[in-house]
């Protein structure tokens, strides 16, 4: 990793595009945790969008994770993992929902069926 005043510099000599993600703090405004959503899906067409996650925890405190903004692809038996990040910490999570989105306002809708998923938390991976 890179300190973040340096992070300009050394991504604009890349001649592609490039993603960067970069650590946040403890303390607002700054704060994310951050989760790697890893998903096996048994649909048998190939299905393309976006998830959302929603963590509860066992007082039914709730806290959403922002839309990631590249779409996914879902193929049968095939592993996909999803960076996701939330605003607060959830310390025992009791229930996770996912929501599954085309962003089409027009046309079918689409099931993702779940065949396999874990959520690992990347700010404490012991969780």
């Amino acid at each position: 990793g890179y300190h973040a005043d340096r992070w300009k510099k050394l991504l604009i000599s890349y001649n592609s595009p490039t993603k960067a993600y970069f650590d946040t703090s403890d303390q607002d405004p700054f704060c994310m945790y951050n989760y790697l959503l890893d998903i096996t899906t048994w649909n048998k067409s190939p299905r393309r969008g976006f998830i959302k996650v929603k963590l509860t925890d066992y007082a039914g405190n709730t806290v959403e994770s922002q839309m990631n903004s590249d779409a996914s692809t879902f193929q049968q038996y095939k592993r996909v993992k999803i960076l996701t990040g939330f605003n607060q910490d959830i310390e025992k999570i009791a229930k996770i929902a996912l929501t599954f989105s085309t962003k089409t306002l027009i046309g079918p809708k689409h099931k993702l069926r779940v065949l396999q998923m874990k959520l690992t938390s990347l700010n404490n991976p012991k969780r």
